[in-house]
């Protein structure tokens, strides 16, 4: 098994419904451009990767959202070391109906109440709905680790909560873990680093923004 020294996560640029979210009045969320700040980003993010990846070949997969695709075109990877993948299954928490600014509002304050995890928008998914189909991709990615020759460098560019939930299906942790985890940043990347022992690492965590309060001796 050909298991890639790096698998590399990266959130998208800011999009214009990351500035202004009256947008969602009139656009549909995977449709939705990266704002100039959040193409600068992306390309800031691409500098970093190319001297991470120097001239080692790349298996990328891409969420099939507009600004993710952005992204990626904004990092200037070398076509002939790259091979890209459009991945549904890394795609954005579906969060319904957007066309009524209030009541998503009003969701969003629900889902922060009741826990990010748990609560499903109207007509849209759950964090745990994101987690079952980030669960399916990882096996679909893991059987790939078989070809023999399977590029030593993985790359996601995918959105925060996607972000989260990957981690947290790949290093097992607990939902009281999860919950009290922030996003990443617009463009802003982590890093899954194979080690000596065969187990892989995070070269940094993400921000946490309360203790995590387990139910029982698991979390």
């Amino acid at each position: 098994m050909a298991r890639p020294r790096r698998i590399v996560l990266v959130r998208h640029g800011e999009s214009v419904g990351n500035a202004d979210d009256t947008v969602y009045e009139r656009e549909p969320d995977h449709a939705l451009h990266l704002t100039a700040g959040g193409l600068a980003q992306a390309e800031e993010t691409g500098v970093r990767l190319r001297e991470l990846f120097g001239r080692e070949r790349v298996s990328v997969y891409v969420s099939p959202y507009r600004r993710t695709h952005e992204t990626f075109r904004a990092f200037g990877l070398d076509p002939e070391l790259v091979r890209v993948r459009e991945e549904p299954r890394l795609r954005e928490q579906d969060w319904g109906n957007w066309q009524d600014r209030d009541d998503v509002r009003l969701q969003k304050a629900y889902r922060d109440a009741y826990g990010h995890f748990f609560y499903r928008f109207a007509q849209g998914e759950s964090g745990a709905d994101v987690y079952d189909r980030v669960g399916a991709f990882l096996e679909s990615l893991h059987r790939s680790f078989e070809a023999p020759d399977h590029p030593p460098n993985v790359l996601l560019v995918t959105h925060g909560l996607t972000m989260r939930l990957f981690c947290m299906r790949w290093f097992h942790w607990s939902v009281a873990e999860f919950e009290s985890l922030s996003n990443p940043g617009n463009g802003e990347m982590r890093i899954l680093q194979l080690r000596e022992d065969g187990r892989y690492a995070l070269d940094r965590p993400f921000e946490r923004w309360r203790t995590p309060e387990p139910y029982g001796g698991t979390g």
